[in-house]
């Protein structure tokens, strides 16, 4: 029997999809790994820009930072330190030793060592006002101090360093020392040839008085600069 002809098919109006290419498979290299055993990599920060946890340039130490002030009022603290430490001592020797005995003469008389009450200021001078210099002298101090915060200049620091300590080591007697509170007599010990009787305190108020005197004639300023500059 013969095949009957197929009726032709009839063409359909809608447009048919074109078969789309297949991609082609990505060919790996011995020894590749494959993108799917990579680890994810975290993004870095663009260049020039600092993060948390890389700080940004380092500024530069100024004299602050480096401490300058720190080692001038050091030396302040530690020379007044020195000079009262000194003076109570050599004034705690003088007590034990010198009370009950004759000056002791040195140097062929031009130096004589004795134990000699001083109610007064420095070198026996105003021997009524013991509780005004007492006064005067914390109000020192107290300046001294509130001044050491600007000091830069070691000249200075020399300087305040030798009246603090001579300031606080006659206070100390006018506050320890009898009559009583303010009122204490202070221990003088050094005489020289037609000079009042003094001590350590009062030889480092002096030398502070007269480096004081020096430095702002020359035009030194407690920074260390100059008037001029």
């Amino acid at each position: 029997m013969a095949d009957q002809p197929q009726p032709d098919q009839p063409e359909s109006d809608e447009p048919q999809p074109e078969p789309q290419a297949e991609a082609p498979s990505a060919r790996l290299e011995p020894g590749q790994p494959d993108c799917a055993e990579l680890e994810p990599v975290e993004a870095g920060p663009v260049d020039g820009e600092p993060t948390d946890a890389e700080p940004g340039p380092a500024l530069e130490p100024t004299g602050l930072e480096l401490g300058r002030p720190r080692r001038r009022v050091g030396i302040l603290v530690g020379i007044a330190a020195f000079v009262l430490a000194v003076d109570i001592a050599t004034k705690a020797v003088v007590v034990a030793t010198l009370s009950d005995r004759a000056p002791i003469s040195l140097l062929g008389g031009f130096l004589h060592l004795r134990m000699d009450r001083n109610p007064g200021a420095a070198f026996s001078i105003g021997t009524s006002l013991t509780a005004l210099y007492s006064l005067i002298a914390i109000a020192v101090i107290v300046v001294i101090l509130r001044t050491s915060r600007r000091i830069r200049s070691v000249p200075w620091a020399i300087t305040l360093g030798l009246l603090l300590g001579g300031a606080a080591g006659n206070l100390g007697d006018r506050i320890f020392r009898a009559p009583g509170l303010f009122r204490g007599w202070v221990v003088d010990w050094i005489q020289l040839p037609h000079w009042p009787v003094f001590n350590l305190a009062d030889s480092a108020i002096v030398c502070g008085g007269i480096l004081a005197v020096l430095l702002s004639a020359r035009g030194i300023r407690l920074d260390g600069q100059r008037e001029n500059q």
